[in-house]
C-alpha cells in the first residue's frame, strides 16, 4: 500500500501552534519589507535611444553630411541590436539618433553604448581637423521630479550661478540623489569689438590681433629648475585675467606701441544668442533638477532634501531665495495613501463577503459570524 503523500493543510490543522508561529514570523517580515520598498512615482525603464552631436563652425551643411556624418553612421551599422539611424546637418552642426530594437536586452543597453563611443572613438582621426565632439548622450531615463528655483534681486546671473553651483555641491550629499542639473544658466563671455576703419588707420590686420591675444593668453610648458633637495616647476605668468589685464595687453605695428583698449571696447557680456532661460513670476532664475538614484526611496529623500534646503536657506546671503516648486515626493505620498486605503477597503470587504458566505445557515436570515 502507497504512502499517503503530505498534506500541508492537514499538518496546519494538526499543528495549529507552528502554524501560527508561521503566520506571525510571515506577517511581520511582510511589514518590514513594505516600509523598505523603494517608492517612486513610475517604475523605471530602460531608453533604448542615442544622440551623437558633432560640431564644426564654418562647415556647410552638405559638408558636414558628406565628410562627418556619413562616417559616423557608417561605424555605428556595426553596432549591435541597431534598429535605425538618422542623420540630420545644417551648418556648423551634425545630430545623429541611434535607436536600437525593442527586443535589446535591458542588461546589455550599457554595454552597447560603450560599444558605440569606442567604435566612434576608433575613427575619430579620420575625422576633419576642427571639429569638435562627437558628444554623445544616451541619460534619457533621468526624471528629475524635484525642482528647485533660485532668485535674488540685485543679483547677476553670473553670481546666481555661483550661488547655484553652492547649493548643487550640497544637494548632491544626499541620500539616494543621482544628479543635480542647473537650467536657465547663462554664460559670461569677454567681448572684443573692434573697428575694421581703425585696423586700417594703423595697418593692422584682425588675425595678428587674434593671434596675439592667444600668445598672451597661451598656456606653455617653461621648464623645471633641478636642485640638490627638490625639483621647482617654472611658470609664465602675464596671462590675461580679466578686463582691465585685457585693455593693456601690449601691441605693435608700423613701429608704433599701444594697447588693445585704444583700438577696441571691451566688456563682459552674456552669450549671444541667450541659452534657453528660466523665468519664474516673470523674472529669470536658475532653475535645479534632481534626479534620483535607481531602486532609492523618493519620499526618504524628499525629506532629506527638506532637511537640507532648510538649513541653506538660513545660510544664504540676504536677498537669494531658493523655492520649491516641484515635488514629486507629496505626489508619490499622496498616491501610495490612496492605494493603501484602497487595498484596506478590498480587503475588508473581502473578509465580510467571506464570512457571511461561509457562515449562512439554513434558517432565513440566520448568519454564523465563525466561517466555517
Amino acid at each position: 500500500m502507497s504512502q499517503p503523500r503530505f498534506n500541508i493543510s492537514r499538518w496546519a490543522i494538526e499543528q495549529p501552534s507552528l502554524t501560527l508561529y508561521f503566520l506571525v514570523v510571515l506577517l511581520l517580515a511582510g511589514v518590514a519589507s513594505y516600509f523598505q520598498l523603494g517608492q517612486d512615482e513610475d517604475p523605471p525603464f530602460t531608453f533604448r535611444a542615442m544622440v551623437i552631436t558633432t560640431h564644426w563652425p564654418g562647415a556647410t551643411a552638405m559638408q558636414m553630411s558628406e565628410q562627418v556624418a556619413d562616417k559616423i553612421e557608417r561605424t555605428l551599422q556595426e553596432v549591435p541590436y541597431v534598429d535605425r539611424i538618422s542623420t540630420y546637418s545644417q551648418p556648423g552642426v551634425s545630430t545623429t539618433f541611434l535607436l536600437l530594437k525593442d527586443v535589446t536586452p535591458p542588461n546589455d543597453v550599457p554595454w552597447i553604448w560603450y560599444t558605440t563611443r569606442k567604435k566612434i572613438n576608433d575613427i575619430r582621426y579620420t575625422l576633419p581637423q576642427g571639429i569638435q565632439g562627437p558628444f554623445f548622450n544616451d541619460e534619457f531615463g533621468d526624471v528629475y521630479g524635484i525642482l528647485y528655483t533660485l532668485s535674488g534681486e540685485g543679483y547677476s546671473m553670473a553670481q546666481l550661478h555661483d550661488a547655484a553651483d553652492s547649493v548643487r555641491q550640497q544637494l548632491l550629499r544626499v541620500a539616494d540623489v543621482a544628479k543635480v542639473e542647473l537650467y536657465g544658466v547663462q554664460d559670461e563671455n569677454l567681448v572684443v569689438e573692434i573697428s575694421q576703419k581703425r585696423l586700417a588707420v594703423l595697418g593692422l590686420d584682425l588675425n595678428e590681433v587674434v593671434a596675439e591675444i592667444g600668445q598672451q593668453n597661451a598656456i606653455a610648458d617653461a621648464g623645471v629648475l633641478h636642485t640638490l633637495g627638490d625639483d621647482i616647476q617654472i611658470r609664465v605668468t602675464g596671462q590675461l585675467s580679466g578686463v582691465e589685464a585685457l585693455r593693456n595687453l601690449p601691441l605693435r605695428a608700423n613701429g608704433k606701441n599701444f594697447h588693445l583698449g585704444d583700438i577696441a571696447t571691451i566688456f563682459r557680456a552674456y552669450q549671444d544668442p541667450p541659452a534657453p532661460e528660466v523665468r519664474s513670476q516673470g523674472h529669470p532664475v536658475i532653475a535645479l533638477g534632481v534626479s534620483m538614484a535607481k531602486g532609492g526611496d523618493i519620499i526618504r529623500m524628499g525629506q532629506a532634501l527638506g532637511q537640507t534646503t532648510t538649513r541653506l536657506r538660513s545660510q544664504m546671503p540676504a536677498g537669494l531665495n531658493l523655492v520649491q516648486i516641484e515635488d514629486q515626493p507629496r505626489t508619490v505620498t499622496k498616491s501610495v495613501s490612496e492605494f493603501v486605503q484602497v487595498l484596506t477597503e478590498a480587503l475588508v470587504i473581502v473578509l465580510l463577503v467571506s464570512f457571511i458566505s461561509l457562515g449562512l445557515k439554513t434558517k432565513p436570515l440566520g448568519i454564523d459570524m465563525r466561517p466555517g
